[in-house]
């Protein structure tokens, strides 16, 4: 398995990630055992980066994540975030960036996943009532107590990367980018390459979208969170499902499987970025470990780049937009 870096503290992790939210929340029902075995199929494939939250599944993703690696800590790099705050029940507060609740956090994170340190601490959603220093150097203090070894933002704007990386050094952003969502481009990644940070893509196959296999609302289980998201309404569906046609095409023509392409277009982009594609699936996940082998000429990449220039999906990433890019 390849590797690449990021950011300049020495962060070096698989150039292909495995996102874990899915396992326990979000994208219908969940099957704890599979979920398990593709996590550990995944190290077995080279595969260190795993993607987690304190959020998903209200703390349940990351025990999922701790039990997987259980013995094989070595192995990889653990990834989660905090922010987005939730009660026992499940109901959701809001965003929170605190320094006393940043502190509390990672506390509990810790315990969840079984481990001493965190490999990469993410603030999930920036909190703009609380100046991202103070967040930051709660963040920084974790670092120093050993507990947390890099630190990340999530959906955080130029502004806010550099008024965070001033405190501390800043090895990774985390934001949503794929051939449907090619926001980032226009300023989060020339903001971190400007500043030696690396780029995590989250959702690099548009939430499963660009795999052609969701072509109406009747695809989705009950419960799906895609089903209120802009992009996935009916709408927008229509025009959306001749975007994921015509990655299937151009897939076709070169042999390979529509999440392949899509996957490494992403990761083509440059070798500061890491995809993290989520799968709950072991067969998913070696299909998408795949991609790493293909490579992209020239004239494959102007045909996906003419079929989707930024901004070309119908609707917004999320219902409300307010908490990403600030």
């Amino acid at each position: 398995m390849e590797t690449r870096t990021l950011g300049t503290q020495g962060l070096e992790v698989s150039a292909l990630g495995l996102g874990c939210m899915g396992m326990s929340e979000f994208y219908g029902p969940a099957d704890e055992v599979e979920a398990i075995a593709t996590i550990r199929r995944a190290l077995e494939l080279g595969v260190t980066l795993l993607d987690t939250a304190d959020v998903y599944g209200n703390g349940a993703n990351e025990r999922l994540v701790g039990e997987a690696i259980g013995g094989r800590r070595d192995e990889v790099q653990v990834a989660t975030k905090f922010g987005s705050e939730r009660k026992p029940d499940g109901s959701w507060v809001g965003i929170n960036g605190r320094p006393e609740y940043v502190l509390a956090a990672c506390e509990a994170s810790l315990q969840r996943l079984g481990v001493d340190v965190i490999d990469v601490y993410y603030q999930h959603r920036v909190d703009s009532t609380v100046p991202i220093e103070e967040t930051v150097g709660a963040m920084a203090s974790l670092v120093q107590a050993g507990k947390v070894r890099f630190l990340g933002l999530s959906e955080a704007g130029p502004e806010t990367i550099r008024r965070a990386h001033a405190v501390h050094p800043i090895s990774a952003l985390q934001t949503e980018y794929s051939l449907w969502s090619r926001d980032a481009e226009v300023e989060a990644l020339p903001t971190v390459r400007e500043l030696g940070i690396g780029f995590v893509a989250y959702s690099p196959l548009g939430r499963g979208f660009l795999t052609g296999s969701y072509r109406s609302a009747e695809d989705f289980d009950e419960g799906d969170r895609r089903t209120v998201m802009p992009r996935f309404r009916e709408e927008n569906l229509e025009r959306n499902v001749a975007l994921a046609d015509a990655v299937r095409t151009l897939a076709e023509q070169k042999g390979v499987t529509a999440a392949q392409l899509a996957l490494a277009w992403v990761h083509s982009r440059g070798d500061d970025v890491v995809p993290i594609p989520g799968t709950k699936r072991r067969s998913y996940l070696e299909e998408n470990v795949g991609a790493l082998e293909l490579e992209l000429t020239n004239d494959e990449l102007r045909q996906l780049d003419e079929a989707f220039p930024a901004g070309i999906a119908a609707g917004d990433r999320y219902p409300d937009m307010s908490s990403v890019n600030r």
